[in-house]
């Protein structure tokens, strides 16, 4: 049986999903984050399925989304999206750090996932704290100023046009940079590290992630990274990915 809890943690809201045997005990975890516009209620599938395998799995509520909502709604917010990665990076050790004092989690085995917006904040994660373990990607980029670029070019963009090379973006950029696995990836050297992206992806392009996998599977940090590919599913997670990344966890975790 499994148990699901909500809980307010420094005023994150988040959902913990653990076997009910295992409540109590000192478990491994794994934070999960979920999508641009999307609910942490939406993410309970990936949830479950890695609370399954005996991990205790946190679901946090994004800023500005769900429950943290200000009254506009996200979908207005679009130039906003970096500051809700920005919170969920800084927000991640104390949530952690909650956990470990609390006698619930092994901070030597602690991995972060995500998907879409969620993917990208996984991949961001993974330039900040060297103490995390392991991590899997879902159809997020690790490139957040190249995929900033095409977003501002694409389809998804409306209204007036936006230059991003223009000096009014110059500190976004930089901030973009202390962030971007593509610019640091010796930074997964040791850890296991596992991509899905679908090439039919039209929200989050799947090529840049793919090259910049196979840009570093040959490299000595790069040994431990894998990469799944499927076709057809667009921006939308499959359960048998979700039951690959919890068996992701469930091997290297």
């Amino acid at each position: 049986m499994i148990t699901v809890e909500h809980k307010s943690i420094n005023g994150i809201p988040i959902l913990e999903v653990v076997l009910t045997e295992r409540l109590n005990e000192i478990l491994p975890t794994v934070v999960f984050y979920h999508g641009w516009t999307n609910l942490k209620e939406s993410s309970l599938v990936h949830g479950y399925e890695i609370a399954k395998k005996g991990f205790r799995a946190l679901i946090p509520e994004a800023y500005l989304h769900g429950e943290r909502s200000k009254g506009i709604p996200v979908e207005e917010r679009s130039l906003e999206f970096w500051d809700v990665v920005q919170h969920n990076i800084i927000e991640f050790p104390a949530i952690i750090d909650h956990y470990v004092k609390a006698g619930l989690t092994d901070q030597s085995r602690v991995g972060v996932s995500g998907l879409s917006m969620g993917g990208m904040t996984a991949s961001a994660i993974l330039t900040q704290y060297p103490w995390l373990k392991t991590a899997v990607v879902l159809m997020g980029s690790p490139s957040p100023i190249s995929f900033s670029k095409w977003l501002l070019s694409s389809k998804w963009q409306t209204g007036a046009e936006i230059d991003f090379e223009s000096k009014q973006f110059a500190p976004a950029i930089e901030s973009l940079k202390i962030i971007s696995l593509d610019l640091q990836p010796e930074k997964i050297a040791g850890k296991f590290i596992h991509f899905w992206h679908d090439e039919d992806d039209d929200l989050v392009p799947y090529q840049p992630t793919f090259d910049f996998y196979k840009k570093i599977k040959n490299q000595d940090y790069g040994k431990h990274v894998s990469f799944t590919t499927t076709e057809s599913y667009g921006h939308h997670v499959p359960h048998m990915i979700s039951v690959e990344t919890a068996e992701f966890f469930d091997k290297h975790l």
